[in-house]
């Protein structure tokens, strides 16, 4: 997905922005950068690949020669970023998240305006950011210019701009699907902007203010105003909570791991309204994200938790760092460690964030059998997912054929299971249960369930309108 960070001030930020963008590590793994102005119009921007060495080790040296008042830095998950772009707007440098599904179509309509040329990447693609700052150049100021390509994409678009002063305009998702939060420097010294709120309250700043769908804020040292309004639409990803999120993390005024001991609470008790519980020795989580939803699981339901093996992230913290898969499932196998104690003879609950593709998740059941497991039962902390997400890079698979609950639903009933969907992903459903069983089969657990879409909502807690399910529902 990614990340990103910047600060206006009177003093220098250049160390606000360095541990800013590190704290959005878990947000992104494939690149990241940094550019600082000082108000005079020159610029200092590094982008490294952060694919083996992580953003602080990568960017450790760059640090001693930088220098600003202003700055803005990202995590990416895609392209190379921040840029530098010269326009009729001056310099400016820019940083996006989101997602682009008909960035072919606004490069064509770009040519025939006119347009000479982007720089292409070696894949032959054109960097989403650099489309994102020609579509702006489009108009005759930069607000505009932002509203404008905002209009222009299907997908979905969050960014920053830093101009050659050292201005700062933050831009929020016309959707808001995600979050871009103020933080106010508690010397008074300035501001910064930031998608994870917990980042900056470490950097000497506190919370000030949460853009709205659609918003457009100028930030200086000075302070900062809204140059376009919120459109009061709302469709914030559920996902911020159930996985992406960092667990000190406030969005619409929800913390993260509050939710998932909740969530985690309501998977269990609504279980046991159903008489589907089963008597286990331990409750666990499959580490790191799925941990509180299986705390809020044990407590409710009245299990012991327990820690059956624990992920090695010294030297891998992620594992879908590597692009070909064979390394990514090496890799997760390398880092799950086993306590043989709590595993050899054991009957154990797992609850993970989410199931995807399952490809991990089956080898972490033989891993847990080979280690002497006697049963080993599986608890999703969300519902089936059924779509592949248009509006933010959150997988690598672009085919819902990726996801293991639509090919089951595809081996079960072909083509025509399609209409179903909704039967598919409820549990109590006869097809529902098809789909469990097919997946316990697949996998190797001894049961299988989902959390609830109503589940999941009541444990976000906002007005549930505002939150975006399409990976679920397909819903817009």
């Amino acid at each position: 997905m990614g990340g990103f960070f910047g600060a206006a001030s009177k003093r220098d930020v250049v160390l606000d922005v360095f541990f800013g963008v590190d704290y959005h590590s878990h947000l992104g793994t494939r690149r990241a950068g940094m550019v600082f102005c000082d108000g005079t119009g020159g610029f200092n921007k590094e982008i490294h690949s952060i694919e083996n060495t992580p953003f602080r080790s990568r960017f450790d040296k760059d640090i001693e020669r930088f220098h600003g008042t202003s700055g803005i830095g990202c995590i990416s998950d895609t392209d190379p970023q921040p840029l530098l772009v010269r326009s009729h707007h001056g310099t400016f440098a820019i940083t996006t998240v989101g997602a682009i599904s008909n960035a072919n179509e606004l490069i064509d309509e770009y040519f025939e305006r006119g347009g000479a040329q982007f720089m292409a990447m070696s894949s032959g693609a054109v960097n989403h950011t650099e489309l994102v700052a020609a579509l702006i150049n489009q108009k005759d100021d930069l607000v505009e210019g932002i509203m404008f390509a905002q209009r222009s994409i299907k997908g979905s678009l969050t960014l920053l701009v830093m101009t050659e002063d050292g201005v700062i305009y933050a831009a929020r998702d016309p959707h808001g699907r995600l979050p871009v939060i103020i933080g106010r420097d508690v010397n008074g010294d300035g501001y910064c902007v930031s998608l994870e709120s917990f980042v900056y309250h470490k950097l000497g700043y506190e919370d000030e203010y949460e853009l709205g769908s659609g918003e457009i804020v100028c930030i200086t040292p000075e302070g900062y105003e809204t140059v376009a309004p919120a459109s009061g639409e709302m469709k914030i990803c559920a996902f911020l909570w159930v996985y992406y999120g960092y667990p000190n993390s406030n969005y619409e005024g929800m913390n993260v791991e509050v939710m998932r001991y909740r969530n985690g609470h309501i998977m269990a008790r609504d279980e046991a309204l159903a008489g589907t519980l089963p008597e286990v020795d331990y409750v666990a989580g499959v580490p790191d994200s799925g941990t509180p939803h299986a705390i809020g699981y044990a407590n409710e339901c009245g299990a012991t938790f327990a820690r059956p093996f624990i992920k090695y992230t010294p030297t891998w913290s992620r594992s879908f760092m590597p692009t070909n898969q064979t390394v990514r499932d090496r890799i997760a196998e390398m880092k799950q460690i086993p306590v043989p104690e709590l595993i050899r003879d054991k009957r154990l609950l797992f609850v993970d964030d989410s199931i995807v593709r399952g490809t991990q998740l089956g080898n972490t059941v033989n891993f847990l059998y080979e280690t002497g497991a006697a049963e080993v039962h599986m608890r999703s902390a969300c519902p089936p997912i059924m779509f592949s997400c248009p509006y933010l890079s959150f997988s690598r698979g672009k085919s819902d054929m990726d996801l293991i609950a639509r090919r089951v639903v595809r081996e079960l009933e072909g083509p025509e299971g399609d209409k179903h969907l909704d039967e598919y992903a409820d549990s109590s459903t006869e097809r529902g249960g098809c789909l469990l069983k097919r997946i316990c089969e697949q996998l190797g657990f001894d049961s299988l369930g989902y959390q609830s879409l109503p589940g999941m909502l009541e444990a976000i807690g906002i007005d549930p309108t505002k939150v975006c399910t399409y990976c679920w529902d397909g819903r817009e």
